[in-house]
């Protein structure tokens, strides 16, 4: 189960265990309903919108309510058993865990999991597997079944005495031991990888079998190489519901036609170093010199498949070749693709946002939850909470930014999947543009193979904005007035720039203990160019504890109390400060009141 699971708390005592499980189910969200459950990733107010929308977008839900809120929520919705994802509920106490649909989707998996966890029961109602402890239409991850709607007819005549015969031509289905066979059975259950139509009689497994070795050139077309394996399948009688993984060197991990063909195949792809490949030189059908040449292997595709079927397996498609691309198949009984090369490193730069969860997109949050290793400032990975846990966290200390980032890329290129963690937006002085900076001017192949994604965060200068009003509703600029990167005399040229332009000016890293004069000398510039009461946002240590939130006149901004947790937002020579609905408020004005006057001709 790879769907991230929402975990739906309606009670306080519902959101701890929520968090509990969090921490052992890497892959979830907590979701907590509105004013009674203060701890959670994602807020609700709406049990059944929120309910309805996770099941509509098959997500692994599990409930911690009573049952019957959940079946009341969701059975106008169920139609189809086959498209229904895991729905679990779990009594507060962890006590009882009862899958309440798609158990063979996942649900009694989770379900068992979740009481290992809880240390509760499992209420699995499916018969076959209570009896015999396999659920035909559900097997382990790898294995496909062709025709799942006669298993439930096997299985009613295997609990009525009437065990099916079962044949085995490819694979090793160790799942299947406690199942009772009957060589002479009515049923059939055929376990092969060949492409074939069921008999009427016949439930049709295919095992993970097959490993599809490709190799082609730079930038084939993604039609090419798929057109190539389907027809090596196909020639060979072999059914691609067996292809257990698509695998090459590891020169080809960026390959965009690899990738579009595992996709297609529904398999991973995992990718191996030039010296494994050649090490299965002695087994390749059709070893080549300038292959080794320009790769330092024998071989790609068929040393691939042989590679990711391992020793115990065999080639059994020889290479096939198109024009600009190469493929083979080699046999093995159990391919487990986790084990078995590596998959393309994925770099996820994502941001924190101020600092709490409420503040932090789910994109983010998702990121986070997929990437097996986290790496960022400590006091940064400790805003992510219990989202870390069962993770690898790689603590740096303040001011090791490019440390960082090339310790993100190193673990990513290794194949792992990374999250390297800012506060606020990555993009906005933060990670991100490192990482694009080292990918730039150090042109390491290992980095440039891996996927990188950018996640953005809500600023410090947006939710600074928000606090206040709406200072940032016209034309604005950030910049840092930190000298460490920038020299000096650039910052005062911005500076000037902007206020002659009569930005609003957003001021990051305003001061810090030895550094203070800077915001000093950008209080007097924008002065010279702007009222004396122009309003200025000072917010410090938002969305944490201590956070404080005042609007003061640009003439009368104290220094003394501003510092590195502080963003200040200095208005144009039109922001406002007005009172209402109880309270202070900051605004800059973006010319609606002139549009007003010249249509309604005042």
């Amino acid at each position: 189960m790879t769907e991230s699971i929402a975990l739906i708390a309606l009670t306080a005592d519902g959101g701890k265990l929520a968090r509990h499980l969090q921490a052992h189910l890497p892959s979830s969200q907590v979701y907590g309903l509105e004013q009674r459950v203060d701890d959670c990733d994602i807020a609700f107010s709406d049990t059944g919108d929120t309910l309805t929308s996770l099941f509509q977008d098959r997500r692994p839900i599990v409930g911690i309510c009573a049952a019957g809120i959940v079946i009341r929520m969701l059975a106008p919705l169920l139609a189809d058993k086959k498209q229904e994802s895991a729905v679990l509920v779990v009594s507060p106490d962890g006590a009882n865990v009862v899958p309440l649909l798609g158990g063979h989707h996942g649900a009694n998996t989770l379900a068992q999991r979740i009481a290992d966890i809880t240390r509760g029961t499992a209420a699995i109602t499916t018969a076959g597997e209570i009896t015999y402890g396999v659920a035909l239409d559900a097997p382990p991850a790898g294995w496909k079944v062709a025709n799942p709607e006669r298993a439930k007819v096997i299985m009613a005549d295997l609990l009525a005495g009437q065990p099916p015969a079962l044949i085995i031509e490819a694979g090793a289905p160790d799942w299947l031991t406690n199942l009772p066979t009957d060589h002479d059975g009515a049923w059939m259950v055929r376990i092969t990888d060949r492409h074939i139509s069921a008999n009427a009689n016949e439930l049709l497994i295919h095992p993970p079998s097959l490993a599809v070795g490709v190799g082609c050139e730079r930038d084939c077309t993604p039609e090419e190489l798929q057109a190539l394996v389907t027809e090596t399948l196909a020639e060979a009688g072999l059914s691609a519901q067996s292809v257990a993984a698509v695998v090459s060197i590891d020169v080809k991990a960026d390959e965009a036609a690899v990738h579009a063909v595992a996709t297609s195949l529904n398999v991973p792809a995992r990718f191996f170093a030039p010296h494994i490949l050649e090490a299965e030189t002695p087994r390749l059908a059709t070893p080549s010199e300038i292959v080794f040449r320009e790769v330092g292997a024998h071989g790609v595709a068929e040393a691939a498949a042989l590679a990711a079927a391992g020793p115990k397996g065999a080639l059994i498609v020889p290479k096939n070749k198109s024009k600009r691309a190469t493929c083979a198949i080699a046999r093995a009984d159990n391919i487990v693709p986790e084990t078995t090369g590596q998959a393309r490193g994925h770099l996820s730069i994502v941001g924190t946002g101020p600092g709490d969860t409420a503040h932090r997109i789910p994109a983010t949050d998702r990121a986070v939850s997929l990437a097996q290793e986290l790496v960022g400032y400590g006091p940064y990975l400790d805003l992510l909470g219990p989202a870390t846990a069962g993770k690898t966290r790689h603590d740096f200390n303040l001011g090791a930014e490019s440390d960082r980032c090339r310790h993100a890329l190193e673990l990513a290129s290794q194949g792992h999947n990374v999250a390297l963690v800012s506060s606020g937006d990555p993009g906005v002085f933060a990670m991100a543009t490192l990482v694009f900076e080292l990918l730039d001017q150090e042109d390491n192949p290992a980095w440039n193979r891996i996927s990188i994604d950018v996640h953005p965060g809500v600023s410090a200068m947006q939710l600074a904005a928000a606090r206040a009003g709406a200072p940032l509703g016209h034309d604005f600029c950030a910049i840092s007035l930190s000298d460490l990167l920038t020299p000096w005399p650039a910052i005062q040229s911005r500076l000037n720039a902007a206020a002659q332009a009569d930005f609003v000016v957003a001021l990051y890293n305003p001061a810090s203990r030895k550094r203070r004069h800077q915001l000093e000398t950008a209080r007097d510039i924008l002065l010279a160019h702007r009222p004396d009461d122009t309003p200025v946002v000072v917010a410090r240590n938002l969305a944490r504890e201590g956070e404080a939130v005042e609007i003061v006149a640009l003439s009368e901004l104290q220094l003394d109390t501003i510092d590195m947790l502080t963003v200040v937002i200095v208005g144009n020579s039109q922001s406002r400060k007005m009172q209402a609905a109880g309270r202070n408020w900051a605004y800059t004005p973006r010319g609606y009141a002139q549009k007003r006057e010249r249509e309604t001709g005042s």
